[in-house]
């Protein structure tokens, strides 16, 4: 039964090419009288750790100890009194531990009686030296160079510097997620004949999906859903331009939603690069007569649920933004009816997947829909984002966005 799990990989050593085989030095082997009691002595007086011990249905002990730094170990191991392994004990074990500070510790394990041979002191070859021995009689050598201290000091620096740097990065990226969330509508215009709510889950801190309610007259509420290319802070500032760009063209949108969105695709063009594009679907919505204008700029099909569970989709009207300068689109029509329900969502809905790399899929989410087509927008979204994260508990990969519009 083992107490101490093996390590067999330090991260900080580790080598992420695979050019060469990975190989360290495990472990030294000490022969010594008592395991037990040799434990103790290297855990309590010299402060090593407990690397691994093990019994075995054959009665051997298997102890391993190690000091705190480095990935070297000590195994004690007890011989047989009438074998040559036993005649080692208490001799040359030809080890030497490596210090930054030899006096230091020297100070501490006399402290712990520990039994030096002598005083640290300079030999032929430089640095410092001295000798302890173990409970045993088994003899090593406690080292230290100047130059073990100063590389020990530079790396110490090295550290200190990188995880300054990924706390700032931390709380960089923290500033950018609360930024980001202002972007997402902060109020829903309101709506005599349309209940409606949307949410965002991002995948990471800040993400590249969008959704927005932007109020164009006195009865109009657009509806926008987009997916940016790409992820992480390079899709929220491009999530963050697209936003920019819709809210500054709005006004135009109520008359001409064509002009609208070949304006903001001309923007998009010309202050991104050649690879950067969105999907959007852009949805204005008439409360007067509860018509439904819309424009698919390659996004995924909205889904229109009838009061009589027949569905319609909202397909494609139009290519993606960003991508062409010259750009258009044809915009779509829909009159909703009370008991309708509207929803648009992105590709982290349908492509949510599960232990068994099945996707949630298009049929799951209509399924969802018309099992809780009662509920209010607001408890139905809930009840839908709570549907996908139950069927995919794995890690989110994808920014999980949905609006659920229901017609009064």
């Amino acid at each position: 039964m083992s107490n101490s799990p093996f390590n067999w990989g330090d991260p900080s050593f580790l080598r992420l090419d695979r050019q060469d085989p990975y190989i360290r030095l495990q472990q030294v082997v000490i022969f010594v009288r008592d395991q037990d009691r040799s434990k103790n002595f290297y855990l309590d007086q010299l402060g090593f750790s407990l690397a691994y011990e093990a019994r075995l249905e054959s009665g051997e002990h298997w102890v391993a100890v190690a000091p705190p730094d480095g990935t070297a170990m000590l195994a004690l191991v007890t011989p047989e009194p009438d074998s040559e392994e036993y005649k080692l004990i208490g001799g040359q074990s030809q080890v030497a531990f490596l210090t930054e500070d030899i006096n230091a510790t020297f100070h501490a394990w006399s402290k712990r009686g520990v039994h030096f041979h002598h005083a640290p002191r300079i030999p032929t070859w430089g640095g410092m030296f001295t000798s302890f021995e173990d409970l045993d009689g088994n003899s090593f050598g406690l080292v230290g160079f100047d130059d073990a201290t100063q590389a020990l000091e530079a790396q110490r620096r090295a550290i200190a510097e990188r995880r300054e740097s990924e706390r700032r990065t931390a709380q960089e990226l923290e500033i950018a997620k609360q930024v980001q969330a202002r972007l997402f509508p902060q109020t829903l215009p309101p709506l005599k004949t349309l209940d409606y709510a949307g949410i965002c889950i991002q995948a990471r801190d800040v993400g590249g999906d969008y959704f927005d309610f932007l109020k164009l007259g006195k009865d109009q509420v657009a509806f926008v859903i987009g997916d940016i290319s790409g992820k992480g802070i390079a899709a929220a500032l491009l999530m963050a331009n697209l936003q920019a760009n819709l809210r500054s063209q709005s006004p135009i949108a109520l008359d001409q939603p064509q002009r609208l969105l070949r304006s903001v695709n001309q923007l998009f063009y010309e202050n991104t690069t050649d690879s950067a594009y969105a999907t959007l679907f852009f949805a204005e919505y008439d409360d007067k007569v509860q018509r439904l204008r819309y424009a698919n700029c390659g996004h995924l099909s909205a889904l229109l649920l009838r009061k009589d569970n027949s569905l319609e989709r909202l397909n494609s009207t139009g290519t993606v933004l960003g991508l062409f300068e010259e750009w258009d689109c044809s915009i779509g029509e829909s009159q909703m009816s009370p008991g309708d329900i509207l929803a648009l969502y992105t590709d982290g809905i349908t492509e949510s997947f599960n232990a068994a790399g099945e996707e949630f899929g298009e049929q799951r989410l209509v399924e969802a829909l018309r099992r809780n087509r009662e509920l209010s927008s607001s408890v139905l979204l809930a009840a839908i984002v709570d549907e996908v994260k139950k069927f995919s508990p794995l890690e989110q990969h994808d920014d999980i966005t949905l609006i659920v519009a229901r017609c009064r």
